[in-house]
């Protein structure tokens, strides 16, 4: 991996469980093994690669969801599937924690690609609930689905618990399997 990609990486991951503030560019820095240097060669400052590492995180979780959600098999079953992926609850959303940071959120820039997955995401499952059989709205149960994982991390986090998590997926889809 070659020092711009060890930046990204270090930076997406220090986002993730640090926040905006709390990851120094020194942390980036010592965490990717490079110098000053060559961070400011790659990236014109610290916004420059919170941006590179927030873009890399969003178009992580699209290209995870699109696979999911684009593979064989009913409506339901492709939302279910993405829906239990194996994740890691306790450390919440790549993208979600990041929409929940205020430095984040002011900047118009950094916000962008958080606001254009969770678009994107909801318009996914709005085209996948669409073929199926489903006496729903697809864009309002798109939406529902999307707040209920996004919540269902933050009840998990709060609990310090994965339960709250697969609580809330099991009630998102035991409503849309009764809506069937």
């Amino acid at each position: 991996m070659d020092t711009a990609e060890r930046l990204i990486t270090s930076t997406q991951e220090l986002l993730r469980e640090r926040g905006y503030v709390g990851t120094s560019p020194k942390a980036i820095q010592q965490r990717a093994g490079a110098g000053q240097g060559s961070m400011y060669h790659h990236f014109t400052g610290k916004p420059d690669l919170a941006r590179a590492a927030i873009s890399r995180s969003a178009a992580e979780l699209r290209a995870l969801a699109d696979q999911l959600l684009s593979a064989e098999g009913t409506a339901i079953d492709r939302v279910e599937a993405y829906l239990r992926r194996e994740r890691d609850v306790l450390l919440g959303c790549p993208i979600g924690r990041l929409a929940q940071d205020p430095d984040i959120i002011a900047s118009p820039e950094l916000r962008a690609p958080l606001d254009e997955t969770f678009a994107w995401l909801r318009g996914k499952l709005a085209e996948v609930l669409t073929e199926g059989e489903l006496r729903l709205d697809p864009v309002t149960t798109a939406a529902t689905i999307v707040a209920v994982l996004q919540g269902g991390y933050v009840l998990a986090r709060a609990a310090e618990s994965v339960e709250p998590f697969d609580q809330a997926v099991d009630g998102v889809l035991a409503l849309l399997k009764g809506a069937a």
